[in-house]
């Protein structure tokens, strides 16, 4: 059996627009390695990625995400920190109108042994859609981030501007969002 060949179908995926998210480790975070593995990965499913590094401030990842009219920001954490960096972000993206922008957060939030399922509710609480641990797969992540996308956005191409809440995506548990996988998460650096 002959392969496909795959250079007929070129012009088809170059006229698919891909979906821009902004990546980047929160605060004086300077864990890089998971930050880049998680570049090359979410690009490697399709995604147009903003990697804005480390050590990133909330007003940077706003400002890019206007700039590149990303449908998503990513945030990662390692050092524990998390949730004093994360604080009042939704807020921020609210009053840049970014207001069905998608927030997902990952990596070890807290400090201290915290149980997943509070640290969730945390996040979730300060507006962050979808809450991730330092074990998360990585795969499923991108499966509810193509889904989210799609959800809120559907086919509208105007990016991550909306005046109201409709189409976000739904809650989840915690055990949809950490997937199974027990594999350290690059997120968290």
């Amino acid at each position: 059996m002959q392969p496909e060949n795959l250079s007929n179908r070129e012009p088809e995926f170059k006229n698919m627009e891909k979906d821009t998210i902004i990546l980047g480790v929160i605060g004086a975070d300077c864990h890089s390695v998971g930050n880049k593995i998680l570049e090359l990965f979410f690009t490697a499913e399709g995604f147009k990625v903003v990697n804005l590094g480390v050590m990133v401030s909330q007003q940077e990842f706003i400002n890019a995400a206007i700039e590149t009219n990303a449908k998503a920001i990513l945030v990662s954490s390692l050092y524990g920190h998390g949730e004093i960096d994360c604080q009042g972000f939704r807020d921020l993206c609210l009053e840049k109108g970014l207001d069905r922008i998608l927030l997902y957060v990952g990596g070890n939030l807290v400090v201290g042994k915290t149980p997943f399922e509070i640290v969730e509710e945390k996040f979730k609480k300060m507006g962050f859609d979808r809450v991730f641990p330092p074990d998360v797969d990585l795969k499923k992540a991108a499966e509810l981030l193509k889904q989210d996308i799609k959800a809120r956005f559907g086919s509208d191409s105007h990016g991550p501007r909306n005046d109201d809440q409709a189409g976000q995506p739904e809650k989840s548990s915690p055990e949809t969002d950490a997937g199974t996988s027990k594999a350290r998460n690059p997120k968290a650096g």
